[in-house]
């Protein structure tokens, strides 16, 4: 399952509130295109979540709406936001950590 970090479930509540979607809406995922190596995801700012999605959600009440087949490309990623230089947030998919290991 997606999992998210702080960073991103505070930036998704911040997007929301300003698009004025706080209380139903998230941050939706949709596959744009599909390819060999993966797909490219489309992101969003949905009011609510479209019939199948995967919602997910977090304490601090951020949501993101998973398409069915986007939900299966980011199975096993944590989404992230980073800022670069002139202040500019971006959403950012990363792998998730492997628990694989000694016990």
């Amino acid at each position: 399952m997606l999992a998210m970090t702080d960073a991103a479930a505070d930036a998704i509540t911040a997007l929301t509130a300003q698009e004025g979607k706080q209380e139903t809406g998230g941050l939706r995922f949709a596959v744009q295109a599909q390819q060999e190596t993966g797909a490219q995801l489309a992101l969003s700012v949905a009011d609510q979540p479209e019939a199948g999605d995967q919602v997910l959600g977090t304490e601090s009440g951020a949501r993101v709406f998973l398409e069915p087949q986007a939900a299966q490309f980011l199975d096993d990623k944590v989404l992230d936001v980073q800022q670069d230089d002139s202040g500019q947030l971006s959403f950012a998919v990363v792998p998730q950590p492997s628990t694989d290991g000694p016990v």
